[in-house]
């Protein structure tokens, strides 16, 4: 009972019996007898308790001296939600915790039957958990009476902030008596946040969590390089290799999600979706089938997972990067919760690199930069998972030695060794083969602590340098902005592989590293063929270049275009192209116009110039419209 000192009696065993040994950092610090009677803003990490925190924070207030609630009226105590699924969470987490109360806790949130909310409120209720706009309708239809209201808790007041909730906010807080205690709790204090509370708050106290300065110290943050086109494969991976009891996957549009919602239900994958566009009957379903077990992925939005708690959530990865450090940081507190240890995958493709790099260290937090798992690790990791397993070290039951003797005797150890593994590996998707990308960490490239980048070296200082030739020049109109890509794409090279370029008229000359240049050669195949008819020379030494003077636009010729990856763009050399004409209304039917060129007017003549009118002649005038009736329709 030490261990809970501050506490009323009547939640102790609450606690006790929910397998609390110790309060966390920001429950213990909000129980500071100064604070009994004051109102607070309080700014704790998620996953750090903080429903439990104001829970047992306003108890005294509530109960006022006694042990349990003697009846049900009018309610003591509203607390407000951004959310709906957050709102029906912390219902549950106040449920148990007043049980051994006798309190009433009823719910108004939007999305349910407001006829039923009506009726439970007229019972009577101890405390109210809803959300802002369902809150405000039940005010004005006079359902909601809050006359003998002693506390009110906005949780997550940032959020509603930030959702545009402040006009429903005011309008609650105005509708509440004066004398009352006043708790917001947000994971930080902007500017709005802080003027809310200084004008419904009085002499409000701030609480900030002790050790609120080491962000998520029990998540594990990666940092995976991966290629836009194996985002998809990088997370199968990433779920096969951890096999979480639970995991979250964020997208930022509901578009990615019923995309992947598809693909991974195609893979395998017991996997539900949450976000806006689904009714709240849906989603409180989706969720239930997380908690029960017959999900293992969520794959959710930002707004519709907002301070949702699921057990065992020990994998939070990051589809789509987030916004800012906020939201890294709201998301990746969905695991770690409580004093478990969590990890949180960040799917970070090249374009996207600075803006991950910007928003970690903004957010405080270190990553671990690496590639995502390949398909041997993810192999690797069940048969280790698989050797660890309990269940090869269970005794053997009596019911089962009958039938265990019927299989020794049929079949050798190893056929039963094999079925096993088969079995096993029968329900679980197949791992991808992932195309590793890597590109250099923060620390390796020197950022020093402005976050600014050392100069790049230049990329003709190779160690071994092979220069090769190209049968295409400025001639054919080649150009290095589309000679770059076809080379890497054609000789599996990077362009930071590529040196020096040398255009000539009939040939292009390119420094590549040597190191790499037997792979590229090898990808090119025994033809060295590039695209159609560009072929690649390996050239001994540095090659002459010779002073060439720039061809006039009639000597040159236009080379093949590359075509882009669905087969547009290609471009033909000028000689296969067929003249084209046209007749006097645009048609092209292949053949010469019928009509014969127009002979040019002769100024001498004046033939084919508009005549002029002698003087004094009488010009016409356009008629006005003045005067005429609207045609009726």
């Amino acid at each position: 009972m030490s261990n809970f000192e501050g506490v009323s009696p009547a939640l102790v065993t609450a606690l006790s019996n929910r397998g609390y040994e110790t309060l966390t950092q920001v429950q213990t610090d909000i129980l500071n007898p100064d604070y009994s009677d004051k109102d607070l803003l309080v700014s704790a990490q998620t996953g750090s308790g903080k429903t439990v925190a104001f829970g047992i924070a306003i108890a005294p207030t509530l109960l006022d001296g006694e042990d349990k609630f003697l009846f049900a009226a009018e309610p003591f105590a509203l607390v407000v939600a951004p959310t709906r699924e957050l709102a029906l969470q912390v219902k549950r987490e106040l449920d148990w915790l007043y049980k051994d109360a006798n309190a009433v806790i009823c719910s108004c949130v939007g999305g349910m039957d407001m006829r039923d909310e009506r009726r439970a409120l007229s019972r009577g209720a101890n405390i109210v958990v809803g959300t802002p706009g369902r809150l405000r309708d039940h005010i004005m239809r006079k359902s909601l009476d809050l006359s003998k209201m002693r506390a009110v808790v906005l949780d997550e007041a940032d959020e509603m902030l930030d959702l545009g909730f402040k006009e429903d906010l005011e309008f609650i807080l105005d509708e509440m008596p004066t004398e009352r205690r006043t708790l917001m709790f947000s994971a930080t204090v902007p500017a709005m946040i802080a003027k809310l509370a200084k004008s419904y708050q009085r002499d409000a106290v701030r609480v900030e969590a002790k050790g609120e300065e080491k962000q998520h110290g029990d998540i594990e943050y990666r940092a995976l390089s991966v290629s836009g086109r194996e985002k998809e494969n990088a997370i199968i991976n990433v779920l096969r290799y951890y096999e979480a009891k639970n995991a979250l996957v964020f997208c930022n549009t509901r578009a990615s999600v019923n995309h992947l919602v598809a693909r991974f239900n195609n893979r395998g994958f017991s996997v539900v979706a949450l976000s806006g566009e689904l009714s709240q009957n849906e989603r409180t379903h989706a969720l239930q089938a997380m908690r029960d077990g017959r999900a293992r992925v969520c794959i959710a939005t930002d707004v519709a997972a907002r301070g949702i708690d699921l057990p065992g959530l020990d994998l939070v990865v990051h589809a789509e990067l987030p916004s800012n450090p906020e939201t890294l940081l709201h998301r990746s507190g969905r695991t770690g919760r409580a004093g478990n240890k969590g990890v949180s995958a960040l799917m970070i493709d090249p374009r996207g690199r600075k803006k991950a790099e910007r928003i970690l260290r903004f957010a405080k937090v270190e990553a671990i930069w690496a590639s995502p798992p390949s398909a041997d690790e993810v192999i690797a990791r069940d048969e280790e998972r698989l050797i660890a397993d309990p269940i090869l070290n269970d005794p053997i039951a009596d019911e089962e030695r009958e039938f265990i003797d019927r299989l020794m005797g049929q079949f050798s150890p190893e056929q039963l060794a094999a079925a096993f593994v088969r079995t096993i590996k029968a329900g679980k998707s197949a791992p991808e083969d992932i195309e590793q990308v890597a590109f250099d960490t923060p620390r390796e490239r020197g950022n020093n602590d402005r976050g600014e980048r050392e100069p790049r070296p230049s990329r003709d200082e190779f160690e071994n340098v092979q220069w090769v030739s190209l049968s295409v020049g400025r001639r054919q109109n080649a150009e290095p902005r589309w000679l770059i890509p076809l080379i890497c794409n054609a000789g599996g090279i990077t362009k930071r592989q590529i040196g020096q370029i040398k255009m000539q008229n009939e040939e292009t000359f390119v420094q590549l590293d040597g190191d790499h240049a037997e792979k590229f050669f090898m990808t090119l195949g025994p033809n060295n063929t590039l695209e159609k008819n560009i072929t690649v020379k390996a050239l001994d030494g540095t090659p002459t270049f010779k002073q060439e003077s720039f061809l006039k636009p009639e000597e040159r010729e236009r080379a093949p275009k590359p075509a882009n990856k669905k087969g547009f763009g290609a471009r033909k050399p000028r000689g296969d192209r067929q003249p084209q004409s046209f007749d006097k209304a645009g048609s092209n039917d292949g053949a010469p116009s019928k009509r014969g060129p127009k002979p040019a007017a002769d100024p001498s003549t004046k033939e084919g110039w508009a005549k002029k009118k002698p003087k004094g002649a009488k010009v016409k005038k356009p008629k006005s419209n003045a005067g005429r009736t609207k045609p009726k329709f």
